[in-house]
């Protein structure tokens, strides 16, 4: 009875081997003396020991490659493009995608060196950036069809980053300040125009204001020499006396606002009472001379 308990130990202690754990998102592939056996997925497991073994443990859970590849654009410009693919073990698939590639981050990273190589050279630099989300797309067309039969999906392609070459860089920076100072100097010319045209409307309406303001200035002051040559004549005054004492008392009223004004520098000659009288007599001979003139031609038309 005592000399069997060491092989019942053994037998407990190999049975207890036979029991394995699968976790959760996880695919182990068990061989049967080097043939493949099953598969086993997540909880507590069982495998024959010393006849069955476990070939290898598959995460079934979404994973990423991040692959670089330089290539040319139709504008031969060389650029870089990061591509970021997001692929998982199909679960029904187990067996092929463990025993049909020796290493798929490997088939993967050349299936898009493949693909980014026979889009991007379609493409003038501008149209890479642009379309950059039909190349992820083109990239996961081609990609999923491809590596179906190997039991991989091919969840999300992204171009995550495009890289053209430094100078390329540079001169499309030169080329996106000069146009950004071409319409900044375009705006500026703008503002600039509608400042002198406002300015211009500005002044012609302060012209149109001043002339009406000498216009009812003027009407005024003949309104105001009328009522004085009426008040005047209605005191016994004839008109030519009349006349001549209104400009005598406008000549005194300015040599009165001229000395009022202790910088002023103007110099009225002649500034006697009787340059005033001059002056009137010297403009009615004038008028009447125009007069006279006028009334002949009308004469010689009739």
């Amino acid at each position: 009875m005592l000399s069997s308990i060491p092989f019942i130990v053994i037998a407990l202690v190999i049975l207890f081997t036979g029991l394995f754990i699968v976790k959760q998102q996880t695919a182990v592939i068990i061989e049967r003396f080097g043939k493949f056996h099953s598969t086993r997925h997540a909880g507590l497991q069982f495998k024959i020991p010393l006849v069955d073994r476990i070939a290898a443990r598959l995460s079934l859970k979404i994973q990423q490659l991040d692959v670089v590849v330089e290539t040319k654009t139709k504008d031969d410009v060389f650029v870089h493009l990061k591509i970021s693919v997001q692929y998982q073990i199909k679960r029904d698939k187990v067996y092929d995608a463990f025993y049909k590639l020796q290493n798929p981050h490997e088939q993967l990273t050349a299936y898009i060196f493949d693909l980014v190589r026979a889009e991007v050279p379609k493409m003038i630099l501008d149209d890479v950036f642009e379309k950059k989300d039909d190349i992820a797309h083109a990239i996961q067309r081609d990609l999923k069809e491809a590596m179906l039969n190997y039991g991989y999906d091919i969840v999300k392609a992204l171009v995550t980053d495009i890289d053209p070459d430094p100078t390329v860089k540079e001169a499309m920076n030169r080329i996106n300040a000069a146009e950004r100072e071409k319409v900044a100097a375009q705006h500026e010319g703008d503002a600039q125009r509608i400042l002198i045209v406002e300015r211009a409307k500005a002044e012609a309406e302060s012209k149109r204001l001043q002339g009406r303001g000498i216009a009812d200035q003027r009407r005024e002051i003949a309104r105001g020499l009328e009522e004085s040559v009426d008040t005047l004549n209605k005191a016994g005054i004839n008109p030519q006396e009349a006349s001549a004492l209104i400009v005598i008392t406008q000549h005194y009223d300015t040599l009165q606002s001229i000395g009022a004004d202790s910088g002023s520098s103007l110099i009225l000659l002649p500034n006697n009472p009787m340059a005033a009288s001059n002056m009137l007599n010297d403009m009615t001979a004038s008028l009447l001379a125009a007069n006279k003139i006028i009334e002949t031609g009308k004469k010689h038309k009739k």
